[in-house]
């Protein structure tokens, strides 16, 4: 009988799965963060897809990876390096090698560490490990492969299959280690594999063999470790996809405004799961069209909005520049539209798989001719509820296309999302309709005279015929006109209608009344750049964190929050677009700049470094390429 380890809690955690793209690695990191979710835990996660379709098996080029942080409390990044590293072949740890902390514990499938692989992987020996500096002492080093076959030889699978449940047996490696409750992980399997209960019940004994193995030789670990929950709030969790979360949002939406949600979509790295979520809700009103491009995407979108639908459309960054003139088009007819923007690192084709926020001044200018439009920016994977909700709303209250920025770190990565109770908790949603009172003699830009929104009517209501389209129309009448003093009126009313929408003040965190340094980025960095706050705290500095959500229109107390510190460093994984577009909004703001383009989220200790400079500027000078003075 094996020794009982004795268990210690940790306040969190990180762990990396790695492996080929064909391992499973991203299933198995899903799981895992899904029970942690269930049983309370904080939990972020990061997807690291590769680039390649196919690569050839065990390349460097192959390496698929996922990483989840979990912790007692809230957890604001995936984490900067991991503490348990999953290496299924030898390719995975020589490339993700570099994402794992000193003394963390190291698991490979040793089956995939023959010479061959080796090879592949550019090993210069069968001594991998003195190769690359790790003590043996951390690696729990287990023949994965043969112990799949032996727990499935009496499963009637061919090899193939078997191979396939590699990836459960390192989950149940991690589940022991973690000290997780397999009938969690049991019950994800017979639901996920609901249609084909062999395979559930395969991958279950492969998880129980994993464990088992963990259990029976204690794989080199000194002890369990288990992470206790301390949910503040109390309520069903579940682990969501900022992808998932941004279609939940909509479908909210579409049900609090009474409307069907129309997507029309042309699939796209990093966008696709959008589409492909929202076509499983046909019961809940949505239609889905996989459009033959993205021009037709919105095109056929912008019908659906001047139809009387909640319309949107969703793509990534090459994908924006080609729906950029039916993006116009709702501009001028002044329809709701909620366009999400995934976006991933560029220009052209670029890094479908990674993640940039390069697309903010493409959204905010990227149109012909003066072509308003606001922009909101998705804090975390379970922000994309909250923020495709209040685009929506926005779109509809205000009649107007609604841009929603989100990204591939947050579209992919998921997070610990607290479901609501009811549809009560949700604000209400009022599109302007028609008023009896324009009956007989309504024109499609009639307006509030307070908000400047004009008035929505549906085709088909009898009483308020209309026409619109791309040409210029009359303010008054709805006809085509040319006239220049017309023109130039529609205009600024578009603009200000932009202008006049109301949204939060910008929140500041930290030592907002008394800071140094005020940090001030937007969308997906909020995580990272609230941890780097935080440990510049902890080192005693005085620092604040302003985080932007809604960038057109600005806050109306942004300018005054920007004037009001002594330092200010843009951070944002762009060459400075944020920067700059402040810059033009506010006088006299010359921020500092600290801008990546790496594909890749911040890491925090970097952040730290580079914020530090600034407080203390006779230390070390950080690269100006990493940060700089704005122009």
């Amino acid at each position: 009988m094996a020794e009982k380890l004795e268990v210690k809690e940790l306040n969190q955690v990180v762990v990396r799965f790695s492996g080929d793209s064909g391992d499973g690695m991203q299933l198995a990191g899903n799981i895992f963060s899904t029970v942690s979710a269930t049983v309370g835990n904080g939990i972020s996660t990061f997807p690291d897809y590769p680039a390649d379709i196919r690569a050839p098996q065990g390349s460097l080029t192959g390496v698929s990876g996922f990483q989840v942080h979990i912790g007692a409390g809230k957890v604001y990044t995936p984490g900067d390096q991991c503490d348990v590293l999953v290496a299924m072949n030898a390719a995975a740890l020589k490339t993700q090698y570099r994402y794992a902390k000193p003394g963390a514990t190291i698991i490979i499938d040793t089956d995939s560490f023959g010479p061959k692989d080796l090879e592949k992987a550019q090993f210069k020996s069968n001594d991998y490990l003195g190769e690359m500096d790790i003590d043996p002492d951390r690696v729990i080093a287990c023949p994965m492969t043969q112990m799949v076959k032996a727990a499935l030889e009496d499963s009637g699978m061919d090899n193939k299959a078997m191979l396939k449940c590699r990836n459960m047996f390192a989950l149940g490696l991690v589940c022991w280690l973690f000290d997780r409750d397999l009938s969690l992980v049991a019950n994800f399997l017979k639901e996920k594999f609901a249609k084909k209960p062999a395979i559930a019940e395969a991958n279950i004994k492969v998880i129980q063999a994993g464990y088992d193995y963990g259990h029976n030789t204690h794989s080199s670990a000194t002890n369990v470790y288990r992470i206790e929950s301390r949910v503040k709030e109390p309520g069903r969790y579940m682990d969501i996809t900022g992808n998932k979360a941004t279609a939940y949002g909509l479908i909210a939406a579409a049900e609090k405004a009474g409307l069907p949600l129309y997507l029309g979509s042309y699939p796209i790295t990093p966008a696709t799961d959008i589409l492909h979520e929202l076509s499983k809700h046909k019961s809940c009103g949505v239609i889905t069209v996989q459009c033959e491009d993205e021009v037709s995407g919105c095109a056929s979108a912008v019908g659906a909005a001047f139809a009387g639908a909640l319309a949107a459309t969703s793509t990534s960054g090459p994908g924006i520049c080609l729906k950029s003139e039916a993006m116009n088009l709702a501009v001028i007819d002044e329809l709701p539209l909620v366009i999400i923007d995934v976006q991933r690192g560029g220009p052209s084709t670029g890094l479908p798989t990674k993640s940039e926020q390069t697309d903010l001044l493409q959204v905010l200018y990227g149109r012909n001719g003066e072509s308003p439009m606001p922009v909101i920016a998705a804090l975390s994977p379970t922000d994309c509820f909250d923020a495709a909700f209040d685009a929506a709303k926005m779109a509809l209250e205000h009649l107007t296309p609604v841009v929603l920025l989100t990204d591939a770190f947050v579209a992919n990565g998921s997070g610990a999302f607290l479901l609501p109770e009811s549809m009560d908790e949700l604000e209400d949603i009022n599109p302007p309709y028609v008023t009896p009172e324009l009956k007989d003699h309504y024109t499609p830009y009639f307006r509030d005279p307070e908000t400047l929104v004009r008035y929505w009517a549906i085709p088909g209501q009898e009483g308020y015929t209309h026409i619109l389209g791309g040409l210029e129309k009359d303010g008054r009448t709805g006809a085509i006109s040319t006239d220049p003093e017309n023109h130039d009126e529609m205009c600024r009313l578009r603009a200000e209608k932009v202008a006049r929408i109301p949204v939060p003040d910008l929140v500041v965190e930290g030592d907002r009344d008394r800071a140094d340094l005020l940090i001030v980025g937007f969308g997906s960095t909020y995580g990272h750049l609230y941890s780097a706050m935080q440990e510049l705290r902890k080192k005693g500095h005085r620092v604040a964190l302003a985080q932007f959500r809604y960038i057109n229109p600005l806050p109306k107390n942004a300018a005054r929050i920007l004037r009001k510190y002594p330092n200010v460093v843009v951070a944002e994984q762009n060459l400075g677009q944020l920067a700059a577009y402040l810059r033009s909004k506010v006088d006299e703001f010359v921020p500092y700049q600290f801008n990546q383009v790496k594909g890749q989220p911040f890491v925090v200790s970097e952040l730290v470094d580079a914020f530090e400079n600034i407080l203390e500027p006779r230390r070390s000078r950080i690269s100006s390429v990493s940060l700089s003075m704005g122009d």
